[in-house]
Formats: structure tokens, sequence, C-alpha cells
């Protein structure tokens, strides 16, 4: 009779609990049977380093550090393939943007070093200061988070992208849109940030 191995580690099921009752869509995690259909239909599963389906075993396994520093929760686009598919109706998409959030709460390196965690920075800075996205400013920001020469390298490789825009009036040149009641936006944002904050210091 062969020899059954000794697992190396027990479970710790203290931090799936905590994503049960903590991450958007957490509630229906326990409901995943590891069927592999989201890492299946994910089109960039095979640039994740472990795709949804091993990473909510890995919340099943306790393992918090590897799962919030994974760069599988960077590397969702949002397309909902695995949403729609899933035969158990399990979020996998809004739980790898909660632990997103939750990654960059707690400091993780992944939060502020990954391409997609720069550029969702970018982003929302040009979307909360404007309320709406500049294209060039959105782009400035993402290249020169690099460092001053990271980032005219990036801006001059992509010039013939940006003129080809310009010229087919797909970005404007001169001042950023604004959008209008910018004063009622920045009251709107200040609110979400106190229920954010609210949020955080319950969980």
């Amino acid at each position: 009779m062969s020899h059954v191995p000794t697992p190396t580690q027990t479970y710790d099921l203290s931090f799936a609990r905590w994503v049960y009752g903590h991450v958007d869509g957490g509630d229906r995690l326990a409901l995943c049977m590891q069927c592999g259909t989201c890492s299946g239909s994910c089109p960039l599963g095979p640039q994740m380093d472990f795709g949804p389906r091993k990473l909510f075993m890995m919340i099943r396994a306790g393992l918090k550090d590897q799962v919030l520093g994974s760069n599988t929760i960077w590397n969702c686009v949002s397309c909902y393939n695995c949403v729609v598919r899933c035969p158990r109706q399990v979020p996998v998409k809004h739980i790898l943007q909660s632990l997103a959030t939750v990654a960059v709460r707690e400091g993780y390196p992944g939060a502020r070093e990954t391409d997609n965690a720069r550029f969702a920075k970018a982003f929302w800075w040009s979307a909360a200061k404007y309320g709406r996205t500049d294209e060039r400013l959105v782009t400035a920001k993402f290249y020169f988070s690099y460092g001053l020469s990271k980032g005219y390298r990036k801006s001059m490789a992509n010039l013939a992208i940006a003129k080809g825009m310009v010229k087919a009036r797909r970005m404007h040149l001169g001042l950023p849109h604004k959008c209008k009641n910018a004063g009622e936006l920045k009251l709107i944002l200040a609110r979400a940030a106190e229920i954010e904050a609210r949020h955080g210091d319950a969980s």
C-alpha cells in the first residue's frame, strides 16, 4: 500500500470567512466548485500568475499574502465572461475587483507597482479632477509615474499614435474639458470617501 502524504500545513479558514463577509460577492465564493470555467474563459488567463480558480482555492487555504500580492486581481479586464459562464453564479469579477481594493488599502506592493494599478490611479485622478478623462493627461500621468526618463521614452514611442488621434479628431488640443457642476462632483466624491473610510474601519 502506498504511503499517504502528510499535509505540510493546515487550512486557515479565517481569511476565507473574512472574504465571505467583507468582499463584494464574497458570500457566494463558498459555492465555487473549482470547475475552472472562469479561468478557461478569461482572455488574460495566461498572463495571470494564478487565475481566478486557483486564487479562490488559495483564499480557502488562508494564503492572504499570496492572494493580495497576486497579479490576477489586477489583470482582470472586466469582460464578464467569468460571471456569465459560471455555473454557480459566483460574481468572479466583483470578487477580484474588491480584493484589489483591499490590496490598495493594506499597502501591498502590487497595488502600486503594476501597470494596471498605475493606469487606474491616473485614470481616477483625471475623472476626479475634471469629471471626465482626458487622454493626454491620463497617458502622461501614467507614463511619468515610472520616472522622467522612462516616461519620456514611452511618450516618444507612442507619439505617432497621438498624432494620428489628433488628425482623426479623436484627441483635442487645448485645455482639458471639464464637466458641469464640478462642485457637486467634489461633494459626491467627498461623501463617497467618508463611506469608504467608515467601511474600512468596520472591516
